[in-house]
Parts: C-alpha cells; structure tokens; sequence
C-alpha cells in the first residue's frame, strides 16, 4: 500500500477499532505486549513532546520508549512522530492515530481500575507530589501505615514545592496547600490548616509583643512571598471582625521552612502553618503573638488528573491519609 493511503488508513480509524485491536492483541497473541508497549510510548511522547520526559512517565529507560516507537512505526508503514535532538512532534498522521488510541487506552485502563477494584487488592505504583516538609512529617507515615495494610503497592515521591505546578506526567496524586484556582482537575478537601502568627523569644525580649494587628506596623515582618496572602494579613477577633493589615517585610523568602527559621532565628514575625512550627512552640523556642486574634486556616486538597475514575489504591490512600490528618493537626 502506498505511503498517502496507509497514512489515511491510520488517521481514519475509529476508537472502537483501535479498542478491538488492542484487546485482539492481548487475548489472541499475548507475544504481542510489545505492541501495546509500542502504543504506551507513542501516547506519552506526543503528550510530553520528548523521548525523555516520555521514559520518565512511563518508568522505562529511553533506549526502550525509542526501540517501542521505531517499532510500532514500522509494523504501521507510518511516520508518527518527527524526532530531533530537543523535541518529538507528531505528524498529521500521528496526530489522527493519537486521538484514537489514547482513547482506547483511555477505556482500557478504566477496564483495569474497576477490575482491581472487584478484586479488592492492591497492588502497583503510587506516585504522590507535595511539598518536602508536608511529605515528610505526614505523607511518609500515611505510607507506612497504608503499606502493613497494603503490602503490594510501592511507592514513588516527587518534590513539589510551587503552589501552582501542575500535576506532572505519571504523578497519580498531589496534595495542595491553599485555595485552588478554578481547574479541570479532580480534588478532595483532606484538611483545614490553622495558621498561626510566631515570633522568637529574643524577638519578643528587645522588641515587645504585638497586642492587636495594627501594632504589626512596628513590627519587623516577615514575608513568605509564595503565601496567597503575602503582604495581607487578615486576623479576625473573637466577635468574628476582620483587621486586615498590609505589612512592611524586613526578609523575604518564597518557602515556608526558611521563613519559619528566619522567625526562629529573631528576625520578626512571621504567619505560617501551625503544623509547621508546633514542636518549637512546645519547646519554648517559638511563641505565638496575637493570640486574640486568629488568622482564617488554608485548605489542604488532594489532586489527581482529571479523566478516568483513580484507582482504588489512589482512593483509598486519600482516606487514610485524610483521616491521620484530623488527628495530626488538632
């Protein structure tokens, strides 16, 4: 068949076909998974545009994800994907092709999730983002209790520290600290932080103590430029009326674990998690200033990719981990 016309075969095959091809495959040449490995490398390439960041999301190695196109391509007699040295773009036909079997794809990982749910055991790879300090003091113990129950699942952690990084390729959950913009993403609520204004002892020692929020004025401030709220301190009294004040920084720092020693270190005042400096408070090296007034809590929100229902092994990490929190954070 001439290339043109393999070409619009290709783009003109519908979901339903692929779908049938690909469950073909599997029941009647399972020497085939290759196949299927090769439509798993040409959906993650065309959707992160590079052979590299394609093996990271799939958690294979690049000679692999190339040797899985190359050979999908010529089991076709198609061109699907123009390769450079910096980038990977789908062809016309490659495009058409990618509708439909991600589609296909799409349909058969659903068939999986509610197979595993029926079956009731766990098992594969979680992938979890979030912050470092958040991922150490509560993620990690989540998976160590989740993991006696579980045994069959692992277990993969990334770093995410900006409020507004997208949830990356191959990441199944992220867990957000602050209000979320309007998004396609699928989120549950899994806490309400209680933040809380801190100082140092020596601070308070040679510089006072704030008694309502308009004494901050006078006050060295410390900004964490990330905050939603950065140079806006909202503070309500006990009859529930807002002080708003619009504070002059003396440090500024776009992390909350390095703003938290600033504050530690005496360089001013500072709004933060209470989770985040409990332990000093409890040990007298932090003090809370402005405890008539309290500041209005942030949300904790787990996110997953919008699409497909999760997992069950996505869903039930969410429970556990939503119901250590309501302990954790009393």
């Amino acid at each position: 068949m001439p290339s043109g016309s393999r070409e619009t075969s290709v783009a003109r095959l519908s979901a339903g076909r692929c779908r049938r091809i690909l469950i073909h495959e599997m029941k009647e040449f399972p020497s085939h998974g290759a196949k299927l490995h090769g439509y798993e490398a040409f959906i993650a390439v065309v959707d992160t545009g590079n052979l590299t960041r394609a093996a990271a999301r799939l958690r294979r190695s690049l000679q692999s994800v190339s040797r899985s196109l190359s050979a999908l391509e010529a089991q076709l007699g198609v061109i699907l994907i123009h390769r450079t040295t910096r980038a990977a773009r789908p062809t016309e036909a490659g495009l058409a092709f990618h509708r439909r079997v991600s589609a296909a794809l799409r349909e058969i990982a659903l068939a999986e999730v509610e197979l595993s749910d029926r079956s009731g055991t766990l098992s594969g790879t979680l992938c979890v983002a979030g912050s470092a300090f958040f991922v150490s003091h509560h993620v990690i113990p989540t998976i160590r209790d989740f993991s006696l129950q579980h045994p069959g699942v692992k277990f993969d952690l990334r770093i995410a520290e900006q409020f507004a990084e997208p949830i990356r390729a191959g990441v199944d959950l992220m867990i957000r600290i602050g209000q979320l913009p309007p998004s396609p993403m699928k989120l549950r609520k899994i806490a309400s932080l209680r933040r809380v204004a801190i100082a140092s002892p020596s601070y308070v020692a040679q510089r006072g103590r704030p008694e309502i929020p308009a004494d901050l004025a006078q006050h060295a401030c410390i900004v964490r430029t990330s905050a939603q709220d950065a140079r806006a301190w909202t503070f309500h009294a006990q009859d529930g009326s807002p002080h708003s004040v619009s504070v002059q920084s003396v440090f500024e720092a776009d992390n909350a674990y390095v703003t938290m020693h600033a504050a530690l270190a005496g360089l001013g005042i500072a709004v933060l998690p209470f989770y985040y400096v409990r332990q000093f408070i409890e040990t007298g090296l932090a003090e809370i200033v402005l405890d008539d007034f309290t500041l209005a809590p942030i949300p904790a929100h787990a996110v997953w990719p919008s699409g497909s229902r999760p997992p069950l092994r996505v869903r039930r990490f969410v429970d556990l981990l939503a119901q250590r929190l309501k302990k954790d954070l009393i």
